[in-house]
C-alpha cells in the first residue's frame, strides 16, 4: 500500500509546461474553431499533430476592400506568412517561447505555431495586399478586384 503513495523519479521531471491532456484539449479547441468557421473548407476539420491554433480576428469589409485584423501580441514580423491566392487569405507564423529562468508552473498563453485562414467571397486584387503589424495587432487589408465591366459585341452580318 505504501508504494501507492510513492512517486516515481519521472514524475518530477521538469516538462515543457504542457500536459498531454492541455495539448488534446487544444487540439479539440483547434477543430471546433474550424468546424465553427463558415469559410473553413472541410478538407480543415483534421485534427493536426502539431499543436497549431487559430488566433482571434475581426474581418471588415469596405466598399474597396477587406481589413482583417488578427490577435498576435508577442509576435516578431519576421515569424509571420502572409499569402493570397484567389480568394483565399492565409497567414501563418509561430509565436516562440520567450527564455525562461525558471520552471514555468502554470502556462494558459499559446505559444507555438499558428494558422488563420479565410474564403473571402469574392475575386481579390493579390497585387493590392499590405500587412502592417502593431501593438501585436496584423492588420491585413485585400484589395478588392476591379469588377469586370461589361462590353458590348456588334454582330456583323456578311452582305
Amino acid at each position: 500500500m505504501a508504494s501507492l503513495l510513492q512517486r516515481r523519479n519521472h514524475d518530477l521531471a521538469p516538462t515543457d509546461g504542457v500536459s498531454d491532456a492541455e495539448r488534446l484539449r487544444r487540439q479539440i479547441d483547434a477543430l471546433f474553431e474550424r468546424a465553427l468557421d463558415p469559410s473553413a473548407p472541410l478538407t480543415d476539420l483534421v485534427v493536426p499533430l502539431v499543436d497549431v491554433f487559430v488566433p482571434p480576428a475581426d474581418v471588415e469589409e469596405t466598399d474597396d476592400s477587406y481589413v482583417v485584423e488578427i490577435e498576435l501580441p508577442g509576435v516578431d514580423k519576421d515569424d509571420i506568412d502572409v499569402t493570397v491566392s484567389g480568394r483565399r487569405l492565409v497567414v501563418t507564423g509561430e509565436r516562440k517561447e520567450k527564455e525562461r529562468v525558471g520552471l514555468i508552473r502554470r502556462r494558459t498563453r499559446r505559444i507555438g505555431e499558428f494558422r488563420y485562414e479565410l474564403v473571402l467571397p469574392e475575386d481579390l486584387d493579390e497585387d493590392g495586399v499590405t500587412a502592417s503589424l502593431e501593438g501585436g495587432l496584423l492588420t491585413v487589408t485585400v484589395a478588392k478586384a476591379a469588377p469586370q465591366r461589361r462590353r458590348r459585341i456588334d454582330v456583323d452580318q456578311p452582305s
